[in-house]
């Protein structure tokens, strides 16, 4: 396998293989030795291999035969899990049956305690060190390890003697339908890697609506703390977890609410509509007429008005939007591996208005973009698309890799050749459609910056924009109502921002081409619609 998709898949699985190591693991410090050797054996295999048919199979079966390996060579009793240990009697509260039950329970409130406590009465109650010995290892004083002892103390007997309550997504757990993103994400950094698991999606559900401490959103979840402790912590140094004031986390994550109107969402298809008419008698001659003389383009067939739609789709999408101006730098999430966006959650909602029915097909206006690649390899290349039913790519973002461009730069440049060397790479190619059978290229090629080029599509205008204006913000405002308060600022902005996005992009398009202003796009220019690469070469 190449180094670079052997690098992508050791990104997209890592935390999964670290989740699975604190799971087989008796202390976090071997769960982190384990996964390095994982990941090593992971990695060395897949180097060596040329084709995997099911790649969550291969690595698991990878983890179990490490994980055999290392608990062969290790004794597991020189560790002891804490929520698994035998409770000793506590200085004046004692049991008159240690039954099954009763240890249970207490395990369970042990389990409950933070990590910092739960380490300092592990210290302090199984490994017998002194309260100075204890103060040293963990750097706190004398006086601090005593509080924490007692309030760990206190947790205990209240838990102990008390019902804890499950909260609502402990026993209803919310779904996810769908999960998209905003900006930029690298390989295995999308929200669909982080909250594919329903336990994760639903920690950080759980301080949607109101902030929570850890053990707020255990018992929210009822699970024991120290269950979930360590997916708190991975979501939060990846962003999806903001701590805030008293030790409570917050999200900025974007989840839909749990239920919506159907009448409401039509009525703002129809008004998109009426945008989109607009656009196509009065915009989108205006950014044609702006493009006109740019000649250094490679069209596959030569048919320049799949150009012209690309820039008006552009247009719309991208230059038409009610700005709302406020600061939504704290919404973006910043995944350690790399990659900078707004995640959006889509979850299962019910339809406040089942009954009504809308003559317009809103899954046909559903899009995947706007989209931007970059080379750090070749600075020059760079690309833009957006996915939707006017093409043929499938796969959404996770199908569009920068190495798609930099492998088609160097196929342009004469350096990758059609042959056994370069095979994985060329099936790649002709797997998008960038390649036709015959060794053709089959996207549009810019001979110009990015920049530069798509600083030459105009703006929508200050008239037009007035025209809706006041229907677009006072749907945001309303859409908006059905949010947590920490998320209303993106909200608003997203709603009327993007209202003029996409969707009215297509339905410009449609018009367009219905009307006879575009003829209809045949198959092999469907691989190259709304899709631009941009390049200091030419194909030949």
């Amino acid at each position: 396998m190449q180094k670079q998709k052997a690098d992508a898949l050791i990104t997209e699985y890592l935390h999964k293989i670290y989740g699975f190591s604190v799971k087989k693991c008796y202390s976090y410090q071997e769960a982190e030795e384990m996964c390095s050797m994982i990941v090593e054996a992971v990695y060395s295999s897949l180097l060596n291999t040329k084709e995997i048919n099911n790649i969550d199979g291969y690595i698991w079966r990878i983890c179990e035969n490490t994980y055999t390996g290392y608990v062969s060579s290790k004794k597991k009793h020189n560790n002891l899990p804490l929520e698994d240990a035998e409770m000793p009697f506590w200085e004046k509260y004692s049991f008159d049956d240690e039954s099954a039950e009763e240890m249970r329970r207490l395990r369970r409130e042990i389990a409950f305690l933070s990590e910092k406590r739960r380490r300092i009465v592990y210290m302090f109650y199984y490994e017998n060190k002194s309260v100075s010995a204890i103060s040293k290892e963990t750097k706190l004083s004398e006086g601090t390890v005593k509080w924490h002892l007692n309030k760990a103390r206190n947790a205990l007997k209240e838990g102990y003697s008390m019902e804890r309550k499950i909260g609502k997504l402990g026993i209803s757990p919310v779904t996810a339908e769908g999960m998209s993103h905003c900006g930029n994400v690298r390989f295995g950094g999308a929200p669909e890697d982080f909250l594919r698991d329903r336990l994760e999606l639903n920690i950080v559900y759980s301080v949607y609506w109101s902030p929570k401490t850890k053990s707020e959103i255990a018992e929210e979840l009822g699970l024991t703390l120290v269950f979930i402790e360590d997916k708190i912590d991975l979501l939060e140094k990846n962003g999806y977890l903001v701590k805030t004031s008293g030790g409570r986390y917050t999200t900025y994550v974007a989840f839909s609410p749990e239920s919506f109107s159907s009448e409401t969402y039509g009525k703002a298809l129809k008004l998109k509509l009426k945008i989109a008419e607009e656009l196509a008698k009065n915009y989108a001659p205006k950014v044609r007429e702006a493009i006109k003389d740019f000649k250094d383009v490679y069209i596959p067939g030569g048919n320049r008005e799949l150009l012209d739609a690309a820039a008006i789709f552009y247009g719309i999408a991208n230059n038409s939007g009610i700005t709302i101006n406020k600061d939504l730098s704290e919404y973006l999430i910043r995944p350690v591996n790399g990659g900078e966006y707004i995640a959006l959650v889509e979850l299962k909602k019910e339809n406040l208005t089942p009954d009504y029915k809308c003559e317009l097909d809103a899954a046909r206006y559903q899009t995947c973009g706007d989209m931007t690649r970059w080379s750090d390899k070749y600075p020059s290349v760079r690309s833009w698309s957006i996915n939707s039913v006017l093409d043929s790519r499938t796969g959404g973002y996770a199908n569009n890799w920068e190495f798609d461009y930099e492998y088609l730069y160097e196929y342009i440049c004469g350096e990758l050749p059609d042959n056994i060397a370069n095979s994985e790479k060329i099936n790649r190619l002709r797997e998008r459609g960038f390649l036709t059978p015959e060794n053709e290229v089959n996207i549009m090629v810019a001979k110009i910056p990015e920049a530069k080029f798509f600083g030459m599509i105009p703006f929508l205008d200050e008239e037009t924009k007035n025209k809706f204006s006041d229907k677009i913000i006072e749907y945001a405002m309303n859409e908006a109502k059905n949010y947590p308060p920490q998320m209303q600022d993106l909200i608003v902005s997203r709603s009327a921002g993007l209202f003029i996005g996409n969707a009215v992009a297509v339905m410009t398009m449609d018009i367009l081409y219905e009307n006879g202003t575009f003829r209809p796009l045949n198959e092999r220019e469907k691989t190259t619609a709304n899709l631009l690469m941009f390049s200091d070469r030419f194909p030949d």
